[in-house]
């Protein structure tokens, strides 16, 4: 297959790529630069894309956005944060809509995440779930409505909704990973809140499950067994060798990430209902088989 990737330098379409190389499948890069080469497209979120430029690609993975948690959230970074991903969405889509009558890709798997539920506390939510309160939550309503365009012409699209992805290369978890080991880790504000996390790989896999079969609409990519912030902090010590004995207060918390702490303090007990329905099997079901794997 010939997979088109938006987002391909970042922790996720980095690592996709790679895996689609090695399994054989032919991978363009969508670049916001000249294109050097057949294997990248050159685009600008927000701005027409020629519909020319999606010839001989089987499907489209849509991944580009500004990191939610690389800066304090002020009010222009979440406009940045909304737009990246609105108007980008957009432009993939309607580019994907014009392409249809002549051939062009019918597969869109688009970025996403469990934002959208918001705080479910200690509830087990699935893909049914409805759309919880805050910024997240508005920001994935319409980012995934942004895909109208390519679903109204007749394209698959799946909405991956990601999780905390556990990785020591990049996200959230990279930023754990050093405080663990100095072992100044610990509990964040009560510590009650569920987690719902995937290995970088599972995450890999999980989005080629969605290019390879015909799975269309939200799907929570995370693991089955989503801890609370405790246990997890527990797994983290174990796996590492390190104390957790240095709680991190939630007032704490708001001061250095501003709006963004009630985010990383609320409880999303997210359940992978689509993925689990649809035979989808995880290399590491468990947040012990993910730390461990990303150590």
């Amino acid at each position: 297959m010939r997979i088109g990737i938006t987002g391909a330098s970042g922790l996720i379409g980095s690592a996709l790529a790679e895996h689609l190389i090695q399994r054989g499948d032919q991978v363009v890069r969508f670049v916001r630069r000249e294109a050097a080469s057949d294997s990248e497209v050159t685009w600008q979120p927000g701005q027409p894309l020629d519909p020319s430029s999606l010839d001989g690609l089987d499907a489209v993975v849509h991944l580009a956005g500004a990191g939610v948690g690389d800066k304090r959230w002020s009010d222009e970074y979440k406009r940045i944060i909304r737009s990246s991903r609105v108007d980008g969405t957009n432009t993939i889509a309607t580019a994907m809509a014009q392409a249809v009558e002549s051939g062009g890709p019918r597969t869109l798997v688009c970025g996403s995440a469990i934002g959208f539920y918001g705080d479910t506390g200690a509830r087990p939510t699935d893909e049914s779930g409805p759309q919880g309160a805050g910024f997240l939550a508005g920001v994935v309503r319409d980012w995934e409505a942004a895909a109208s365009p390519a679903i109204d012409a007749g394209v698959r699209v799946a909405f991956a909704r990601t999780g905390l992805v556990v990785s020591s290369e990049g996200g959230a978890w990279q930023k754990l990973f050093p405080i663990f080991k100095a072992g100044i880790g610990g509990k964040l504000g009560s510590g009650d809140q569920y987690w719902s996390a995937i290995s970088l790989t599972d995450e890999v896999r999980a989005l080629c499950w969605l290019i390879d079969n015909e799975i269309s609409g939200p799907v929570n990519l995370v693991g089955p067994d989503p801890l609370t912030n405790v246990e997890v902090t527990k797994v983290m010590g174990d796996v590492l060798k390190r104390p957790t004995i240095v709680p991190v207060p939630g007032f704490a918390l708001k001061i250095v990430l501003g709006e963004f702490a009630e985010d990383t303090l609320a409880s999303q007990r997210i359940e992978p209902a689509v993925l689990s329905k649809s035979g989808f099997t995880w290399q590491h079901p468990d947040i012990r088989s993910m730390i461990e794997a990303a150590r």
